[in-house]
């Protein structure tokens, strides 16, 4: 029996409302907005990017979930991982009885149409809804628009017979489910990290090499029967949509420029396409904090969100180009005056930092969160800098 599929909400809006406001809103960031962005309190001024925190399609993921645990109280509701990249949101799941299917105690094999699947924010790899329907769960869709739309593109790239190249990390959910898509359409992909990886992708496009250390190179990010003799010939751009979009837009027309170099400016127009798929929360995200580092003068930037959130390391990742940078995965990172606990950027482990705070003078700090950070941990940051800057 196939599943039941929600995909827009289960008409509960209104009646987890309240519970949504209690785990996750801040009258504090509500007041700081008013007052143009800005708190002060002694000789501590706190300056928030204008856009940060949940986007639209966060926010809507997480509201599902709740609508889902009301929808079925009684029946076994699963997530199949992280819904959103925000340790704080998934445990409020967890605790609500909401369980992981990449939990080690917990598996695909055990589902059957009495459970319920929430699908996250950043999408399913094709095979893995194929399972779920196999077994008739009941599913629910939170999957992001602007990932649909990456989707829609690379099934169109596929359909024509262009190869998917593809601006992510290849172990992030999105991705895979991205490069699934391509698949399933009978199309080829390539995923490529940063400018380095298209750089060996570009060398390739221009002069042939090493099928074999090509292949090799990209061994886990590339589509089953990947050629890069005959699958580089004609190429579709698309990423993975909390990616730095001016990376994104660089590797576009490294990609482009290689192609016009083997084959000529007139025959790249129908070798090379590219549309649109920075997510467009992120966008603003991205140039709220350029913005707030051009026009303010801030001593340091904190950046409040998910190690493992693409769009919040990139937040950090713009910041830290112009001004000490703190990411931190929650405000208990504020450990105290002295100390702070955060992920530097491009680094893999948590550190702690001492004398990060200046203590004999008045000093200005701006503070933004990724797409999957709530306002009650900006609001609660905010507190906690002013206690210690009393």
């Amino acid at each position: 029996m196939p599943s039941l599929i929600f995909r827009k909400g289960l008409d509960l809006k209104h009646a987890v409302a309240g519970m949504l406001a209690d785990n996750y809103h801040s009258a504090l960031v509500e007041r700081v907005k008013v007052e143009d962005f800005t708190y002060g309190a002694g000789r501590l001024t706190v300056h928030l990017a204008r856009e940060f925190g949940f986007c639209y399609g966060v926010d809507r993921a997480v509201d599902y979930a709740y609508q889902t645990r009301e929808r079925f109280p009684d029946r076994s509701v699963f997530l199949t991982g992280e819904i959103i990249h925000n340790p704080h949101v998934n445990e409020k799941l967890r605790t609500m009885g909401i369980r992981f299917l990449s939990d080690e105690d917990v598996g695909l094999d055990r589902l059957g149409p009495q459970d319920v699947v929430i699908l996250p924010a950043f999408g399913v790899t094709v095979a893995m809804l194929q399972q779920l329907d196999r077994r008739g769960c009941t599913l629910i869709d939170t999957t992001c628009g602007s990932v649909l739309n990456v989707w829609k593109n690379v099934r169109r790239y596929a359909e024509g017979g262009f190869t998917s190249i593809i601006h992510g990390k290849v172990w992030h959910e999105e991705t895979q489910a991205t490069a699934s898509q391509a698949a399933a359409y009978g199309g080829k992909y390539l995923v490529v990290l940063d400018r380095a990886e298209t750089a060996v992708v570009c060398d390739y496009i221009r002069s042939g090499g090493d099928r074999a250390a090509f292949l090799a190179r990209f061994a886990n990010a590339a589509s089953s029967g990947f050629n890069p003799d005959d699958d580089l010939y004609r190429i579709g751009l698309a990423n993975q949509t909390t990616m730095l979009m001016t990376e994104s837009l660089e590797i576009g027309e490294m990609i482009r420029a290689a192609i016009i170099d083997r084959d000529g400016e007139a025959a790249a127009a129908s070798r090379y396409q590219a549309f649109d798929t920075i997510c467009s929360a992120t966008q603003d995200r991205q140039d709220a904090v350029v913005a707030l580092l051009r026009d303010t003068a801030i001593d340091l930037m904190i950046v409040i969100g998910g190690y493992n959130s693409s769009n919040t390391a990139n937040l950090a990742r713009i910041c830290a180009a112009s001004r000490p940078t703190y990411h931190i995965a929650d405000p208990d990172c504020l450990l105290s005056p002295q100390q702070i606990r955060h992920r530097p950027v491009g680094a893999k482990a948590e550190v702690t930092t001492d004398a990060w705070l200046p203590l004999d003078r008045p000093v200005a700090i701006g503070l933004t969160s990724g797409a999957s950070t709530p306002d009650n941990l900006v609001g609660a940051a905010i507190v906690r800098l002013e206690a210690f800057c009393s």
